[in-house]
């Protein structure tokens, strides 16, 4: 077999071994990467190949040959005992938020940098995991630097695809509540609006600030401290006004919503997508499916809230704690019933509501509403890349994309749960983890 070999910049042997992440090393060594792959599930809902090496060169794959490949100028990883797929893809993340006891008030007492480096912490936290691609759906403009930073190489993380400031009403759900009203204007988002032409203007803002994607918050939400409930914030028009501003500046819009009433309304003004989508039912999957929208569930969101929600001592306020004990139980059938349906699902966990690293107890979540493991797998490669806009680079393990390749020492078609235990990280080409035997 004849390949050109051009120099590819690769982390040293003695790297391949450390469980410890490690950035990209130019150790002179000039040639191509060779992963030996026991098992590959090259592309998610394809039967797996068996025995196989995958040829990597300048970060991209370059084809995956039956057998275990020798040649003295490769580098070889040896992942004979595993199985291999493609980088894993969370949807729906915040990778500023971490939520616990004492972040409410960390938008008042932490200054732009701790932000900055709070959320470089819970992307090495969520590349490590073997989430090497997310969309981050509402967070602060420090999320914009992050994404930036990791795209140059100077910090460890997955691509982030990221929405910034939400649009959101004024005093819905992406509104700041909770302190007192002079603090409550400092910290007001530009992206807040209210009628039709401010809606306009908003949506015009967070492209301008650098979003890659439009989220509106259509609907009442659990963490808002507000008794406003869980039903639409925004019109109709105002949705609609949204909608067609995105497109004219090239952005798709993906909407959180929680009752029908609203998650209805996001799906007729043509949003593309809704973020979990708790109260759905038979009607709203038919909306779903004419409009080829796609639903990104966040069971484990739902299941997070609701062991809060339980807690006698939880630091969730009352009004959130109302909320959380409606909607975290609901979203474990509603998940079901998309799938029955035939709605496109999307994997994502809202993590920052969860922890930061456990995004893959999802597809736990996802097995019980009804897929196999397989399915749940390909929500969060082959359909989650088309998701996100990245199915041309990431998603799947063919010819050209990035070389973004997890593995784990277990069969994750006959038990989804191995994936939550990930021993082998690369994306781009670069190993950032390799866990092996004593």
């Amino acid at each position: 077999m004849s390949i050109l070999k051009p120099s590819l910049t690769a982390v040293s042997a003695a790297a391949l071994m450390m469980a410890t992440p490690v950035l990209a090393q130019d150790d002179g060594h000039e040639g191509m990467t060779y992963i030996h792959a026991g098992t590959v599930i090259a592309v998610p809902g394809q039967t797996p190949l068996r025995n196989q090496t995958i040829i990597i060169d300048d970060g991209k794959v370059m084809g995956i040959e039956a057998g275990f490949l020798a040649d003295a100028d490769a580098t070889i990883i040896d992942l004979k005992n595993m199985t291999v797929l493609p980088g894993l893809i969370d949807s729906h993340v915040h990778l500023r938020a971490d939520n616990d006891s004492g972040s409410r008030e960390d938008v008042v007492k932490m200054e732009s940098g701790d932000v900055a480096l709070q959320a470089a912490a819970h992307a090495k936290t969520t590349l490590m995991a073997g989430f090497t691609a997310v969309q981050d759906v509402g967070g602060p403009k420090e999320i914009f630097a992050l994404r930036r930073a990791i795209k140059k190489g100077l910090v460890p993380g997955p691509h982030i695809r990221a929405a910034g400031s939400s649009i959101s009403a004024t005093g819905g759900h992406g509104d700041f509540h909770g302190f007192k009203a002079d603090i409550l204007e400092l910290y007001k988002s530009p992206t807040i609006c209210d009628g039709v032409a401010d809606c306009r203007r908003a949506v015009r803002q967070a492209v301008k600030n650098g979003a890659d994607v439009i989220k509106v918050t259509a609907t009442g939400g659990v963490m808002s401290n507000t008794n406003a409930g869980t039903g639409q914030q925004l019109m109709d028009d105002e949705l609609k006004a949204i909608v067609d501003t995105a497109r004219t500046m090239g952005r798709k819009v993906t909407a959180h919503a929680h009752d029908k009433g609203g998650i209805d309304a996001a799906l007729r003004a043509g949003i593309n997508s809704i973020e979990h989508g708790s109260f759905m039912d038979a009607e709203t999957a038919g909306l779903f499916k004419r409009n080829n929208a796609v639903l990104i569930p966040t069971v484990l969101a739902g299941k997070t809230v609701e062991e809060w929600a339980k807690d006698p001592n939880t630091f969730l306020p009352p009004n959130s704690v109302a909320k959380a004990r409606q909607v975290g139980p609901a979203m474990q059938d509603m998940a079901r019933l998309a799938y029955e349906n035939g709605v496109t699902i999307a994997f994502g966990t809202d993590s920052g509501v969860s922890k930061h690293g456990d995004n893959a107890k999802e597809f736990q979540y996802l097995v019980i509403a009804g897929m196999s493991p397989m399915e749940a797998i390909t929500s969060a490669t082959i359909t989650a890349a088309k998701h996100i806009e990245m199915f041309d680079k990431i998603g799947s393990l063919e010819v050209g994309k990035y070389a973004d390749i997890i593995a784990v020492d277990g069969d994750p078609l006959a038990d989804v749960a191995e994936l939550m235990d990930v021993d082998f990280v690369m994306k781009g080409g670069i190993v950032y983890k390799h866990d092996t035997a004593d």
